[in-house]
């Protein structure tokens, strides 16, 4: 194709940023020499469509960065945008250089910016997985992607087992966990709910993928509604599932099990997203709306190189978006072996170095659930 020709000629329009020209939202200063080894960012322009390609693009060999992930308010689930976000970050995470907009999101009144799908958040799980490919860095610090299925349930005091959700609106036939994440309250109607406390003086440890706590109920409410206060778990059980649960009363002992398939025992980052774009180097395949063009964002990468790309979009002037195949065209002329979608459209945002690198196709940054942020780690 004629623009991949132009691309490979060197016939395009290339901006590159290094850590010299910026520094982050907070005016620190930033230190090239420690950096720009192993960080760059690019905004690639090819005129004859006309596409603008924004890519953050990290040395896998490096140990100077890490992923964290962040939530739309700050300190729960809501809407923000990806740099109203990055400011709430906690600071002792580290320095934010790159930032990329997460997961597709919960758009109800009553959940809004709840993510569709898993996310681990400061190594603590805050929604369960719903079957969509999601992405994670695994123990040893390799990236991964693949659908991930929910395993969660609760054991009664009996060793029976109720599947449960997290954090997400709850069916009157369903039981769902809430947590801390949720807000101030569980904003369900009817059914039973159980308040739960920690089984020792020390309070909950942080709900991990693979683990399995012991709980006391301390007291059961009907008519849902429950706050949910610091040091306390709600389980929601609808009411068409109250009569088919052990009866429990306050005191019993309840046993929270957080696992997945695969098992992501371990892990302390991850974000949904979907779909997978390339695996093993090759596209995959899709059909109907996919292959209209729209704004598009993606993490992807190599044995090398881990890459952040948002292609901008519904602009005739700047950049038309791309269509899943040409994404991941795109993504495979990069050097990607694997690849993953995330939300897109409006909530397109790629941040760097300080400030929105893109152009948002709505003309500011639109609030969005979550964020995949790059963070400078910490020295020792």
């Amino acid at each position: 194709m004629r623009y991949w020709h132009r691309i490979f000629l060197g016939i395009l329009s290339v901006v590159s940023l290094s850590l010299a020209a910026s520094g982050w939202s907070s005016g620190t200063n930033v230190e090239p020499n420690k950096f720009e080894r192993w960080f760059s960012y690019t905004n690639v322009v090819i005129d004859d469509i006309p596409w603008s390609i924004h890519i953050v693009k990290l040395d896998r060999s490096s140990r100077g960065f890490e992923f964290v992930t962040t939530l739309g308010r700050g300190t729960n689930f809501g809407m923000g945008t990806v740099s109203e976000q990055l400011k709430a970050l906690p600071r002792e995470l580290g320095q934010p250089l790159a930032a990329i907009n997460g997961d597709f999101y919960d758009k109800s009144e009553k959940y809004e910016g709840r993510p569709r799908d898993l996310q681990i958040y400061k190594g603590e799980v805050v929604s369960s997985p719903a079957g969509h490919t999601c992405f994670w860095v695994a123990p040893g610090g390799s990236p991964q992607m693949t659908n991930v299925y929910s395993r969660f349930r609760v054991i009664w005091p009996d060793g029976k087992s109720t599947p449960i959700s997290l954090n997400q609106a709850r069916a009157d036939d369903a039981a769902v966990l809430y947590t801390w994440a949720i807000g101030n309250s569980t904003r369900t109607i009817g059914g039973a709910e159980l308040i739960l406390e920690s089984t020792n003086r020390t309070g909950f440890h942080p709900l991990r993928i693979g683990n399995t706590i012991a709980t006391r109920v301390r007291e059961i409410r009907a008519n849902g509604d429950c706050h949910v206060e610091a040091g306390t778990m709600v389980l929601s059980v609808g009411p068409g599932l109250t009569s088919t649960v052990p009866v429990t009363k306050p005191g019993a002992i309840l046993h929270i099990v957080t696992e997945t398939v695969p098992d992501l025992t371990g892990v302390s980052v991850a974000i949904g997203g979907g779909p997978a774009l390339v695996h093993g180097g090759k596209p995959m395949h899709w059909s109907g709306f996919l292959h209209m063009r729209h704004p598009r964002s993606a993490v992807g990468w190599n044995k090398d190189y881990i890459y952040l790309v948002e292609v901008d979009g519904r602009q005739s002037n700047i950049s038309l978006g791309m269509t899943f195949p040409e994404l991941a065209d795109y993504l495979i002329k990069l050097g990607c072996s694997e690849a993953a979608n995330l939300d897109g459209g409006g909530s397109a945002t790629l941040w760097a170095l300080g400030s929105v690198r893109n152009s948002p196709s709505e003309g500011d940054e639109r609030p969005s659930a979550n964020a995949l942020v790059v963070i400078r780690r910490k020295s020792n």
